[in-house]
């Protein structure tokens, strides 16, 4: 898929498939909301109120409130790329959030994918 067709896809149609991916493994739907507040400093309401309006990847992630600095720290390899090497910041982003509900799915405690 082309990055101007992922940045164009709504996060709402993404968003039901990364809690699928959690809860097929025992996390939780809370747990997902958690990992996306906490990337993007958006509130709960603020996060609901995108996925209503089929927010698109670009437009959720440029309007983020507070990107968290410490998702630098996210390294590793999702869709066979390692995170820290795209070179497109939006991308990176993406595979930053991607990387993080991996994380998630693979059964690593909350306060390692928080980075605390």
């Amino acid at each position: 898929m082309s990055e101007h067709r992922i940045y164009t896809t709504s996060f709402s149609s993404v968003y039901p498939h990364y809690v699928t991916k959690a809860e097929r493994k025992g996390r939780s739907k809370a747990e997902v909301d958690e990992i996306i507040r906490w990337l993007t400093g958006f509130s709960q309401q603020e996060l609901d109120l995108h996925l209503d309006n089929r927010t698109d990847f670009r437009t959720f992630l440029t309007q983020a409130p507070k990107l968290n600095p410490a998702r630098t720290k996210i390294t590793g390899v999702i869709c066979g790329v390692r995170v820290e090497d795209v070179a497109a910041p939006l991308m990176r982003e993406i595979r930053y959030l991607d990387k993080l509900i991996d994380e998630l799915a693979k059964g690593k405690p909350m306060e390692k994918i928080l980075r605390v």
